[in-house]
């Protein structure tokens, strides 16, 4: 793994294989394993039940946090080896390098980020193993253990976000970073979850969640991109990442159930829990983004306003289509009119707020990327 930029011979060899490409690799190769065990757990909690700490989908969920974690702890090391040894660290390799506890290590700002989330999710996954053992099993996802964990996930997830974005010149660092900000968005639809625990009236709090947060990541990845296709480019990948788990949720869980002798419930009704979650009109959201984007662009008006049209918009249409898709998909009917118009508004003013923070996020992450010669 070379992280200098000197040399004749450095310059051929990323010809082959770009400077920071492996470590980058397993990075988001460790998120998408975390969620892929995610997904899976959430479905066991749904069609088996309780569960105890060393099971298969646990096991994906730390083994990928713990290769996002030791991936960034190795480009620390050899960052800080190369810094101290006097030779020139590339910064198109996770960013620029910070000092750490002083001048004792040289992280670049990427892997530091996600270093910490894995760092802070092997914290939480103690504490989660002590909470399995003093209560023997786990009967519910928001527990406060698991609610550390599903934070520090994010954390590496923003991390390899931040990664990515670096090297968003060649083709692979961008397409990876819109990967990176579909996995997060993923992702995202879980953390929701716990926003079930706050009461405003009879608002859908975890639809107004999503609708802020489906907003902003999909708003950062136009602004990242900063041409037609931004936002397309997470919403596409969002899909094909809810196709595979809807097969995989379900099929996993009466796999791994049939293997170690348990039943599955009476009342299971094959809707896998996490796939079920993201919202379907993310597509059409993408695509309305990208529309009142391209005429801003077009105008020459500021991004910011039409990123706070385009997230009023977008939100508008998750929060007021959600009800849509569990009615189609669950059969329990519609909310009261007043519920569905009032989280409707809200989704309304909360995408407005993604939008605008989307657009800031983008450019901070555009800022990220080292500065051309001659710039």
């Amino acid at each position: 793994m070379d992280l200098t930029a000197s040399g004749a011979s450095a310059a051929t060899t990323t010809k082959a294989v770009p400077r920071g490409v492996t470590a980058a690799s397993f990075v988001l190769g460790g998120t998408v394993l975390s969620l892929t065990g995610l997904t899976w757990d959430i479905q066991w909690h749904t069609d088996v039940g309780p569960d105890t700490f060393f099971t298969l989908p646990h096991l994906l969920l730390y083994s990928g946090s713990a290769f996002s974690g030791i991936a960034s702890l190795v480009v620390v090391l050899l960052t800080t080896a190369a810094q101290r040894s006097g030779r020139p660290v590339d910064p198109v390799v996770g960013g620029r390098a910070v000092a750490v506890f002083g001048r004792t290590f040289a992280a670049p700002v990427g892997y530091l980020i996600s270093g910490i989330g894995a760092a802070s999710f092997l914290l939480y996954g103690l504490w989660d193993q002590w909470w399995h053992g003093l209560y023997g099993f786990d009967a519910v996802i928001a527990s406060p253990p698991h609610i550390g964990l599903l934070l520090s996930i994010t954390i590496t997830m923003v991390g390899a976000v931040m990664v990515f974005a670096v090297v968003r010149s060649q083709t692979w660092g961008l397409a990876w970073a819109l990967i990176s900000l579909a996995v997060l968005l993923t992702f995202s639809t879980v953390t929701a979850i716990g926003l079930s625990q706050v009461n405003v009236g009879n608002l859908n709090t975890v639809t107004i969640g999503l609708s802020f947060l489906c907003v902003l990541i999909v708003v950062m990845g136009a602004r990242l991109l900063d041409r037609p296709g931004g936002a397309l480019g997470v919403a596409v990948p969002v899909a094909v990442l809810q196709a595979v788990y809807w097969w995989f949720s379900p099929w996993a869980t009466e796999t791994y159930a049939n293997a170690i002798g348990l039943p599955l419930r009476d009342y299971v009704d094959g809707v896998p829990g996490l796939p079920a979650l993201m919202p379907m009109c993310l597509l059409l959201v993408a695509l309305v983004i990208e529309g009142l984007l391209a005429v801003g662009r077009r105008d020459g008006r500021s991004l910011r306003t039409f990123g706070l049209l385009a997230g009023a918009v977008g939100g508008l249409l998750v929060a007021g289509l959600d009800p849509v898709q569990r009615a189609w998909l669950h059969g329990n009917g519609f909310p009261s009119v007043s519920s569905m118009v009032g989280t409707a508004v809200a989704g309304l003013v909360f995408g407005a707020a993604g939008g605008l923070l989307g657009v800031r996020f983008g450019g901070m992450l555009r800022h990220l990327a080292p500065v051309r010669e001659g710039r």
